[in-house]
């Protein structure tokens, strides 16, 4: 009887770490590719999910699917663009979490393809707005809820864009370049808060199936108390692009 017992404690602590169930999460740009995926996936492994999209039709058709599965999910119409959008957005999940979250994942971002002589002033506004600067403020804003939270996690959908050169692409490459540094400063600065931070990177165009698929079970298992011992790395899901090259 007693090595029952010990048996049932064992099991139940290894499926404690392997489990997000209690946990709150935020997943911007959550309705396509990636997102999409994302939020899936958090969803299944227990999480609660806020997430959020441009596109209302789009995130009530997700919100009722989701929902239809018996998943835990919630959303906001937001563009990350707007900086006033972004705290509107930040008040709506205090409200939603009770003021507390466990996970952040700045998933929403764009790339606009020209040679570095024909960008102009407002494709660098929009792709350096979306990628970082949005992330970088979304970041700041969940701060609190995050230290409330006691175990925070903040994980960037980098590239390897930020650090192998493709065509055309020298705006999307600073955008993620800076997000992984970024990374392992906040992943510094906010260990004393319990809040870990991850950039995962993926391949140029992975927003979808398999390997859309593939980095969302990555961010998922960053998120679990079985990884509550990384933090600040760059972690490449590309199967092995970045180390072969271009």
């Amino acid at each position: 009887m007693h090595q029952q017992r010990s048996e049932d404690m064992e099991i139940g602590i290894r499926d404690e770490r392997w489990s997000l169930k209690g946990t709150t999460a935020l997943v911007t740009g959550g309705t396509r590719g990636m997102g999409h995926a994302i939020v899936e996936e958090l969803a299944r492994f227990g999480a609660a999910v806020h997430l959020c999209s441009r596109n209302q039709a789009e995130l009530e058709e997700c919100l009722r699917k989701w929902r239809s599965e018996g998943l835990r999910v919630t959303g906001s119409v937001c563009d990350v663009m707007s900086r006033t959008q972004r705290e509107k957005l930040m008040e709506e999940v205090s409200h939603v979490f009770a003021g507390k979250l466990n996970i952040l994942v700045n998933n929403a971002g764009t790339a606009i393809l020209k040679e570095a002589t024909d960008f102009t002033a407002e494709d660098y506004a929009i792709v350096m707005g979306t990628n970082f600067e949005a992330s970088y403020h979304l970041s700041q804003l969940a701060h609190p809820l995050l230290k409330a939270s006691g175990n925070g996690n903040v994980v960037f959908i980098s590239s390897i864009g930020g650090f192998i050169a493709f065509p055309q692409s020298s705006i999307y490459a600073a955008s993620k370049g800076a997000m992984n540094q970024l990374t392992k400063n906040l992943a510094c600065e906010w260990a004393k808060d319990n809040i870990r931070v991850e950039p995962v990177v993926r391949r140029v165009g992975s927003g979808r199936g398999g390997e859309a698929s593939e980095v969302s079970s990555v961010v998922a298992f960053l998120c679990l108390p079985a990884a509550s011992y990384i933090t600040g790395q760059v972690i490449a899901v590309d199967g092995g692009l970045s180390v072969k090259g271009y």
